[in-house]
C-alpha cells in the first residue's frame, strides 16, 4: 500500500511540477535551490513525496487571499492518504473503483447542492457519454493545479483548485495557463466576466475527510 501511495503521489507531483515554474524570491530566499525542469522531481531522504517546482510568480491578489500551495508534502498524512485513494481510483477509469473511497466515511462527500445517495450514478448522468470518465478526467486535471488551505481548526480545509479561492481576474499569464488546463475553454469566458470560479472544486480536511467534489 505504501509503495502504491508513493507511486500515485509521485505521479501527481509530476503533473504539478509540469504546470509550475520555479521562481526565486528577490530577497534571496531559497537561494541555491535547484532549478526543476518540466516534470523533473527530487526525492527527499525519507522517501516521501518529491518536491514539485514552486508556484508561478505571485499575482496581485488581495492581501487576505490564501497562499497558493504546490508542495504535496505540506499535506498532513491523513489528507495525503485520502488524496492517494482518490487519484488511484480516478486513474483506473473504473467508476466502481471510486465507490469504496466515497463510502470510506459514514457521510459521503457532497457531489451536488442537494443530497445524492449514489454519487457514481449521478456522475454518469452528468457525463457526456454516460460513463462518467470525463468527470474523473476533470477531477484529475483539477488536482494537478495548486491548492489552498482555508479556515482554521475544525473548519480547516484543503481546496483544489486554488482558483476557487482567488480573484480570477488577477491571474498572471502562467496562472492563466493552469486555469485553461483545469477548466473547459468554453466556460472560461463566462467565469472571467463574472470574476468567479464556478467549475469543479474538491475539499479534503487535514484529518483526511473528503468533504466535497462539486460544481
Amino acid at each position: 500500500m505504501n509503495r502504491r501511495k508513493n507511486l500515485v503521489m509521485i505521479g501527481l507531483a509530476a503533473l504539478v511540477a509540469g504546470a509550475a515554474v520555479l521562481v526565486y524570491a528577490k530577497d534571496g530566499e531559497n537561494a541555491g535551490a535547484p532549478l526543476l525542469k518540466e516534470n523533473s522531481m527530487l526525492l527527499s531522504g525519507n522517501d516521501r513525496l518529491p518536491q514539485p517546482a514552486k508556484a508561478p510568480a505571485a499575482s496581485p491578489q488581495e492581501a487576505d487571499s490564501p497562499k497558493v500551495l504546490y508542495d504535496l508534502n505540506a499535506l498532513p498524512d491523513p489528507a495525503q492518504r485520502m488524496l492517494t485513494e482518490i487519484i488511484f481510483a480516478a486513474e483506473s477509469g473504473d467508476m466502481e473503483a471510486m465507490r469504496p473511497v466515497l463510502e470510506s466515511r459514514e457521510l459521503k462527500p457532497m457531489v451536488a447542492a442537494s443530497y445524492i445517495s449514489d454519487p457514481i450514478a449521478y456522475w454518469k448522468s452528468q457525463s457526456v457519454d454516460g460513463t462518467g470518465r470525463d468527470v474523473l478526467a476533470a477531477l484529475l486535471n483539477m488536482l494537478a493545479s495548486g491548492f489552498v488551505l482555508t479556515g482554521e481548526g475544525r473548519d480547516a480545509m484543503y481546496v483544489w483548485p486554488y482558483f476557487a479561492e482567488v480573484d480570477i481576474t488577477k491571474l498572471t499569464p502562467a496562472q492563466e495557463v493552469e486555469f485553461y488546463r483545469a477548466v473547459p475553454p468554453e466556460r472560461v469566458s463566462s467565469m472571467e466576466k463574472g470574476g468567479k470560479y464556478t467549475y469543479y472544486r474538491l475539499g479534503v480536511s487535514p484529518g483526511g475527510v473528503w468533504h466535497y467534489f462539486i460544481q
